[in-house]
């Protein structure tokens, strides 16, 4: 079986994010990108599906770089994890719409013999995150998210897949197909640095060119102005012992019309 995954890189979430000079976008300039956490439970999916059935199978990680991102040491984590092809989109425009993306991914894909593309359910960073369902539009095949876990069943993926209130129900999906993966049935396993560095030596990242693919699709829709949540009242901090503290509470209650 052979296994594409589409990846892309997002803000760190620990960052502090701030508009950018013309206020339509984040600064990108100053912002750290990391691996999307969807895309790399989509990584480790793949990666235990293929350790459960020992076979020929077949992991490819297509990745686009914008140059913002370390994009290279993520794709040499993923083949310290077991992937074994690793294919790097570079010069790709910064802040692509989960649209734009679609068609660059489509793109490459279109051209690409695989039985199923797993990608993550969604991106934290766009309006429109759900990257698996306008692949699957773009390459006419099957497509299903919001996926926890794969299996391959006489030649079809059986996944599970969540609904809200914790309900789940089991799929047959035939191949090829796209599935957008919510969460891998295990958690993404850490690699330690040492086979991350056995994997810069002995994997190669084939190289792409943006402009050798159909990017013709438009954002899907515009960012008219982006600032910071307005400041509220800030709280007021209750000091003192207990009985103090709650002799001050009582007191606020009171000026509040609240019979204690």
């Amino acid at each position: 079986m052979d296994i594409a995954i589409p990846v892309r890189t997002v803000p760190d979430p620990v960052e502090e994010l701030e508009p950018g000079p013309d206020g339509t976008d984040i600064d990108r300039e100053w912002t750290e990108f990391v691996l999307n956490e969807f895309d790399e439970h989509a990584i480790e999916e793949a990666v235990l599906l293929k350790e459960r059935r020992d076979e020929d199978d077949t992991i490819t990680v297509v990745a686009l770089d914008d140059g913002l991102a370390d994009v290279e040491q993520m794709l040499y984590t993923a083949a310290a994890k077991g992937v074994d092809r690793l294919v790097r989109i570079g010069e790709v425009p910064a802040g692509l719409s989960t649209t734009q993306a679609a068609s660059i991914f489509g793109s490459y894909l279109a051209d690409t013999e695989f039985d199923a593309v797993f990608t993550g359910v969604q991106s934290a960073e766009d309006r429109v995150g759900q990257l698996a369902g306008m692949l699957g539009e773009d390459l006419d095949v099957p497509h299903i998210s919001v996926i926890t876990e794969v299996l391959v069943e006489d030649g079809r993926l059986e996944v599970e897949k969540e609904f809200a209130g914790g309900v789940t129900a089991t799929y047959a999906v035939e191949t090829p197909s796209v599935l957008g993966i919510q969460a891998a049935s295990e958690p993404p396993r850490y690699v330690p640095v040492s086979q991350i560095r056995r994997a810069m030596r002995g994997a190669d990242i084939e190289e792409v060119d943006v402009d050798d693919l159909d990017r013709g699709a438009g954002p899907g829709s515009e960012v008219v102005s982006l600032h910071e949540p307005e400041r509220g009242e800030e709280a007021e901090m209750i000091g003192g012992s207990p009985d103090e503290a709650s002799a001050e509470i009582v007191e606020i209650m009171g000026d509040h019309g609240m019979e204690v």
